[in-house]
């Protein structure tokens, strides 16, 4: 079930959901599969893990369409965070990102960390995480693992 408390505006029509794998798996892969199977060409068996069932899920719509998601692992990683192509540069994943890091902090996870694809992190930084470690190759594409610094 959405936690209603948990919603968030991040333009007049859209809204920002905690949600479950087992609540909303076809909205959640639905983005997934466009976003990362589809656009970036990230095989299929590397999109669906274990993690999905028992982690917190973030979905964010407009006019009831799915848009946007991300998800919260217990080990407090974000991860899985995508905006469908037509709704990006709106501040959809900003308003996304904010509410999963305030969900971790609800839960007073001690690290919140991700493991960001190059491209994306100069939007990390904007958001307080730095790069910690050597690039690496996930799903052939090239990442960093970043964690947030719980002072900004």
């Amino acid at each position: 079930m959405h936690d209603p408390a948990v919603r968030d505006e991040a333009e007049e029509n859209f809204s920002i959901e905690v949600t479950d794998w087992s609540t909303d798996r076809n909205e959640l892969s639905q983005i997934r599969r466009q976003v990362f199977i589809e656009e970036q060409d990230v095989p299929e068996d590397l999109e669906w893990d274990e993690l999905d069932e028992s982690s917190t899920h973030f979905i964010v719509t407009d006019h009831k369409k799915p848009i946007a998601c991300a998800r919260l692992t217990t080990a407090g990683q974000i991860g899985r965070m995508a905006v469908l192509s037509e709704y990006r540069g709106r501040g959809i994943g900003s308003r996304l990102l904010q509410a999963v890091l305030q969900a971790a902090q609800q839960r007073d996870l001690p690290d919140v960390y991700l493991h960001a694809q190059v491209s994306a992190i100069p939007f990390y930084v904007r958001h307080g995480f730095t790069c910690r470690g050597e690039t690496f190759s996930e799903a052939g594409i090239a990442h960093r693992e970043m964690i947030k610094d719980p002072a900004i």
